[in-house]
């Protein structure tokens, strides 16, 4: 499904044909489908909450969504250099929370490790090559730069590079060069349907997994703590070279 006709235009000629349509409003029947996904399109939706519940009502079985958790997304050494980049997408990505409340039934929350060689160009992709960053063209990949100013960019461009020359960027965050894969903000959210007893708001899935809900101010937690994207333990990873 593809509601930009640009981009259905660039549709490879060898792939299913591309619906045109939003993720507020699906075009398709209750239960059609065996599983549905998204990846990293949520933070751009005008309605997430009607978007994720059309993708249960249209899924028989698992919806997976790959998206960022806003509370993790400051981690990033990014934020010691482009603060205004990372609070906005702080600000665009729903929470756990949210989106375990929309999807109802039983889910899970891991993170996706980050491979070092990254081919996608979100920020989080390029943890252990921050010259890559200096490049505008890899800025403009991440929709959240577009919404900073001229001066936000300067001031980035110029910190990071003389960090860069002096040897501060990897006294400080060199570790992360050496690294094969990084944990970050990437999450993927699983949800499958569930009796009503074992739906997000507590209790066991049937298969054993913890069920994440939603905690005081919005949370999720899991099996009464937080949930943390399941440390070490992700489903899918980021796309390598």
């Amino acid at each position: 499904m593809e509601p930009s006709e640009s981009m259905r235009a660039r549709r490879a000629a060898g792939l299913p044909r591309a619906v045109d349509a939003v993720a507020e409003h699906l075009p398709f029947a209750d239960g059609e489908f065996d599983g549905a996904m998204t990846l990293f399109s949520v933070h751009q939706w005008s309605d997430v909450g009607a978007g994720l519940r059309e993708m249960r009502r249209v899924t028989r079985g698992p919806v997976v969504v790959l998206t960022c958790d806003p509370e993790r997304v400051r981690d990033f050494w990014l934020y010691e250099y482009a603060p205004e980049v990372l609070d906005t997408e702080a600000h665009r990505y729903p929470s756990i929370g949210m989106m375990a409340a929309a999807l109802g039934g039983c889910g899970s929350v891991r993170a996706v490790p980050i491979p070092w060689d990254c081919t996608d160009g979100f920020n989080e992709a390029y943890f252990g090559r921050p010259e890559m960053l200096l490049d505008p063209a890899a800025r403009q990949a991440c929709s959240a730069w577009s919404f900073v100013d001229d001066g936000v960019r300067e001031r980035f461009t110029t910190r990071l590079r003389a960090d860069l020359d002096s040897g501060v960027w990897d006294e400080r965050f060199g570790h992360l060069r050496r690294r094969s894969f990084h944990e970050g903000s990437l999450v993927l959210v699983r949800a499958t349907p569930e009796s009503e007893e074992e739906q997000f708001h507590g209790g066991t899935c049937s298969d054993g997994r913890a069920t994440a809900r939603t905690g005081p101010g919005g949370g999720a937690t899991q099996g009464g703590g937080p949930v943390r994207g399941g440390r070490g333990a992700g489903s899918g990873r980021a796309r390598r070279r």
